[in-house]
């Protein structure tokens, strides 16, 4: 039987990273686009958020918490490039896209139509950001379709793939006319690739974040979980509907913490699976997944690619003296630091960590950086000692010279 769906979307998330000295000129390029809007989260309006996160994640992530109606209004005054330098010394800035009409899918009979609902650019001021689009498939509830969609979607920059080589599935845009425009904004907003393949990014595929609300008579008191199970693991791998490999193989990591709703984490991005046998899966849940959980991970994702940034600059001569002082300043201000109080929040940042080996990536860099720091202990006591061994050779013929002065 077809597992049907209730409710779903999709995020498809694109890392990349922006030169540090060109950051500042890159946030005026957003600012002056009319497209593009600063998104400015309010502690009432995004109440959620503000609850979810701890004090001092919240004003990692979000430092427009703390902008009095004041600040705002003189902001909006200001000359461009002096808001861009001012938004530079922020952690964190999010410009939304106004996409100003319904996107609709446009494809041939038998194909399958979708929608971008949202699209935003992340930066953090270190450089490495994150383009996100949030879609959905349209006049279909079933649930193939969604598979079959995130497994093609995700691989849209791949080049000189086919996107008609999987049965049935033709993806295209109102917005953007094809897929070809698409990634062609893709690659005007995100720029060279040059420094994310510094930190090894995969620039040719997405990292996928979905939700999915399926109908309860598949999943409910009567009806078992592991009789689908093996929709979620391709749920989860981000496989298509017709994909027939052993399933215990992929198997990724998956937790649950409500009635009727099961995270599944792998390295290739994050989905929640859910039925309609709780109303909560159709009201309550499918906001947070798309706010704190999505936050939690977009900064699990953002640990990762610093601290491979950080191992880069290491390598570097010139810069491995910075490198230690920001090190020390990760550390500090977001490695230690709980990110929530929340039980389910716990659950997932632990667990995506885990699955993104951020814990292997750390231990690797603070390895380099007890290396450094003994080299240049070492360095320094030798330079110290020659020194005294400069003055005690000094004062030995000073010493010398005043006794044959005595005779």
């Amino acid at each position: 039987m077809e597992l049907k769906m209730k409710y779903h979307y999709t995020y498809f998330i694109y890392p990349f990273v922006v030169k540090e000295n060109k950051y500042q000129k890159y946030l005026l390029s957003l600012i002056r686009n009319p497209r593009f809007s600063l998104r400015i989260f309010e502690k009432q309006k995004d109440i959620t958020l503000y609850q979810y996160f701890l004090p001092k994640m919240s004003q990692f992530l979000f430092s427009s918490f703390s902008f009095t109606k004041d600040k705002l209004d003189k902001l909006k005054d200001l000359p461009k490039d002096t808001v861009s330098a001012i938004l530079a010394k922020y952690p964190r800035t999010i410009f939304e896209y106004d996409l100003k009409r319904d996107v609709q899918g446009k494809t041939d009979e038998g194909g399958i139509f979708f929608k971008i609902q949202k699209l935003q650019i992340i930066c953090f001021n270190s450089g490495i950001c994150f383009l996100c689009m949030k879609t959905n498939i349209e006049d279909s509830d079933n649930f193939s379709d969604l598979l079959n969609f995130n497994y093609k979607f995700r691989d849209i920059k791949q080049k000189g793939k086919s996107l008609n080589s999987y049965d049935k599935i033709h993806l295209q845009t109102d917005s953007f006319d094809d897929i070809s425009n698409l990634n062609n904004f893709i690659e005007e907003f995100t720029g060279s690739p040059v420094e994310a393949m510094k930190l090894d990014i995969d620039m040719d595929r997405f990292l996928t974040y979905s939700y999915v609300c399926i109908d309860s008579q598949n999943w409910d008191a009567q009806n078992d979980f592991e009789k689908i199970s093996y929709q979620f693991v391709k749920f989860t791998n981000f496989l298509p509907a017709d994909n027939s490999v052993e399933y215990e193989e992929k198997e990724p990591i998956s937790f649950t913490k409500w009635k009727y709703a099961k995270f599944g984490i792998s390295k290739q991005g994050v989905v929640l699976f859910t039925s309609d046998a709780s109303m909560n899966n159709y009201t309550v849940l499918p906001n947070d997944f798309e706010t704190v959980y999505l936050y939690t991970y977009i900064l699990n994702l953002y640990k990762k690619l610093y601290l491979k940034k950080l191992e880069y600059d290491f390598q570097n001569i010139s810069k491995a003296k910075n490198a230690r002082k920001k090190f020390v300043d990760f550390t500090k201000n977001l490695w230690i630091q709980e990110i929530t109080e929340d039980e389910v929040g716990s659950v997932l940042n632990y667990n995506i960590s885990k699955i993104l080996q951020i814990n292997k990536v750390y231990q690797k860099i603070k390895n380099q950086y007890d290396i450094l720091y003994k080299e240049y202990h070492v360095e320094s006591n030798t330079k110290m000692l020659m020194v005294f061994s400069v003055i005690l050779i000094v004062l030995l013929i000073f010493n010398i010279l005043n006794y044959f002065a005595m005779f």
